[in-house]
């Protein structure tokens, strides 16, 4: 979806009505996990990328395959916040909330600030249906005094609108989302073509009709009801000059592996077990096999990493891909590569827990997990990328990094980033770095623990070249030889070569670059998908008159050189993290620091609001 490639809004007749030119905006869909919310969502962020507005979006989806209809487990909802100028978040609250049964409703309007639109199809709104969404009473009257409510029999006029096609009622109903999204087209002055053209790629007969005229008729509603007496425009965003698209983080991170086996040209391999909500990097990777990536669905998880760790030394780019709970069931074999070195990517893309947990709610509680949920001393570099087209580059470094250390590398991704999107501008291939591998190939003192003076990586020896033949596996193998050794002062010397090669990757980390005056009062601390909440409730504030400075962390092990130096500069350090403290802890040991922890555990993004609160205090104290 290119901003550059495509015209301004144009939903076809011109409007009749005026038209109210607004920076930004909010929208919330929200009904049963049946009702499409997800692809309604979807297909609105497709038409705001193609108006060239910059967008970020927070889909937010029950666990359950299919909860109850009608009840509040089973409500899903796609937030998109869309403007003119950069944005950094979904936003804290809906604008407009699109509601299509009172569970929707209850689940929602508590996030609707009081004076902003709700969309209701008014259709749902039996005594039986808010019965079972949990109201006592009819909850309209109220609504109607504190927001801008308004009413529309959405499941009937898409049944009007769909008489004399052959389908069921079932199938009738299942298309009422596109009304709503034909009218949200209209309402926002997005366009309509893309959708209409999706349609026709995906459907065919009555089906492609009823979603074509569905949609022709929730656009057409808004044009001549009274209900709207204007409809708003958000002007295009100010951006530099490229191509870009609309991309989730699990896009991008798959997007990124089929990148690095062109970049190194050497063939990627991907084991993975299904797990929400790193699946769809499965799947997406899976399409791409033109470029020579393999894909390998395993039984389990131990399975899926162990295969990855057999083709590493086969000699392919070896990835795994997981969450919280199947990482776990990956150390026993991450230990195996830390001992064998051999490079390897583990992407853990976390969830809320613990065990099975809230597979679909977003969490950072595996920092710990990744730097010591092995046992005995197993380092290994820790990444994180803080935005969804981030995760692209991210794993560009992380398959570098592996394979420049010969070393397991572990990416920590969350669910906020792998199910939200952003508009990400196309890099230039060209540009990309390459990385040229070198495997070991000749026999005349080859030794296979035998160390690289700068790095300390060991030799890469296919198996099968001649003279290179060599013992591995998960034994304490002797220094240079690589030969099974259990003498204490050679497990010793292991060990901290093993921690120091780790620890060596700090010399090519980039320096830790200050938002904000370099020395102070507050710098504010973060790491992963905070990113986005942290920058605008940082800007917020300033705005306000406070003085205050921010860094954000990719690499989490090992810290970059600097890191210590920076956060000795300032005065108070507060670090926002959807867990318990965890990376407050790690900096408090590593640099014997004070840190203030901004924390939730909810299963939710940070809220602007929130770490506004959690940093006004601190500033007041001052």
């Amino acid at each position: 979806m290119s901003s550059s490639a495509e015209p301004p809004p144009s939903p076809g007749a011109l409007p009749t009505k005026p038209v109210e030119e607004i920076d930004r905006v909010a929208i919330r869909f929200a009904g049963d996990s049946g009702d499409g919310m997800q692809l309604t969502g979807t297909k609105f962020t497709e038409a705001t990328a193609l108006a060239g507005n910059d967008l970020s979006t927070f889909p937010d989806y029950p666990a359950e395959i299919r909860a109850p209809a009608g009840t509040l487990a089973g409500v899903s909802g796609f937030q998109i916040h869309f403007a003119s100028e950069d944005i950094y978040t979904p936003a804290d609250q809906p604008d407009v909330l699109v509601a299509f049964n009172p569970a929707a409703l209850r689940a929602n309007a508590k996030d609707v600030p009081p004076g902003a639109m709700i969309i209701l199809n008014i259709d749902a709104f039996t005594s039986k249906a808010m019965a079972r969404a949990g109201y006592e009473q009819d909850p309209l009257p109220k609504l109607r005094d504190r927001y801008r409510v308004v009413e529309i029999p959405i499941t009937s006029l898409n049944r009007a609108a769909l008489q004399g096609l052959a389908l069921s009622q079932r199938e009738v109903d299942r298309s009422k989302n596109f009304f709503a999204l034909g009218l949200m087209y209209w309402l926002y002055n997005r366009p309509v073509e893309s959708t209409e053209r999706w349609l026709a790629s995906r459907f065919k007969g009555d089906l492609l009709e009823a979603n074509l005229r569905t949609l022709k008729s929730g656009h057409a509603f808004g044009e001549t009801t009274e209900l709207f007496p204007a409809s708003y425009l958000v002007p295009r965003a100010k951006i530099d000059a490229g191509v870009y698209r609309n991309i989730t983080g699990n896009t991008a991170l798959a997007w990124g592996i089929v990148a690095a086996s062109v970049q190194m040209d050497r063939p990627v391999f991907l084991g993975a077990y299904p797990i929400t909500p790193a699946s769809d990097v499965l799947h997406e990777v899976a399409r791409h096999r033109n470029f020579g990536v393999k894909t390998f669905q395993a039984e389990d998880e131990i399975a899926a990493v162990s295969a990855a760790i057999g083709a590493s030394f086969a000699g392919h780019l070896a990835v795994a891909t997981t969450s919280g709970p199947g990482f776990v069931l990956k150390q026993e074999a991450l230990g195996l590569a830390v001992m064998t070195e051999l490079p390897l990517v583990v992407v853990d893309i976390q969830r809320a827990g613990p065990s099975t947990g809230s597979p679909t709610k977003v969490e950072q509680g595996d920092l710990l997990l990744a730097l010591y949920g092995r046992h005995s001393q197993t380092p290994v570099p820790v990444l994180a990328p803080d935005s969804p087209g981030d995760c692209f580059h991210v794993m560009l470094e992380a398959f570098r990094m592996s394979v420049r250390y010969m070393t397991p590398v572990i990416v920590l991704s969350d669910g906020y980033l792998a199910n939200s999107a952003e508009p990400w501008k196309i890099p230039d291939v060209s540009a990309l770095p390459r990385t040229e591998i070198r495997f070991e190939t000749d026999p005349e003192g080859f030794q296979p623990y035998r160390r690289d003076p700068e790095t300390l990586a060991r030799p890469w020896a296919i198996p099968g070249t001649p003279g290179l033949e060599h013992r591995i596996g998960g034994l304490t193998k002797e220094n240079v030889t690589g030969n099974v050794a259990y003498n204490p002062a050679n497990h010793e010397e292991m060990v901290r070569l093993r921690a120091a090669k780790v620890a060596g990757i700090a010399r090519d980390l980039p320096p830790i670059e200050v938002d904000g005056p370099d020395r102070g009062g507050v710098l504010v601390v973060g790491w992963g998908g905070t990113r986005g909440g942290i920058r605008a409730a940082v800007e917020d504030l300033r705005e306000a008159g406070h003085t205050l400075s921010s860094i954000h962390l990719r690499h989490l092990n090992p810290f970059p050189a600097n890191l210590g130096d920076v956060l000795r500069r300032f005065e108070h350090v507060v670090v926002p993290e959807l867990n318990e403290g965890q990376l407050s802890l790690l900096l408090r040991a590593e640099y014997l620091i004070p840190s203030h922890s901004i924390n939730k555990v909810s299963g939710q993004p940070f809220k602007i609001s929130e770490i506004r609160a959690g940093l006004e205090p601190i500033l007041g104290a001052r």
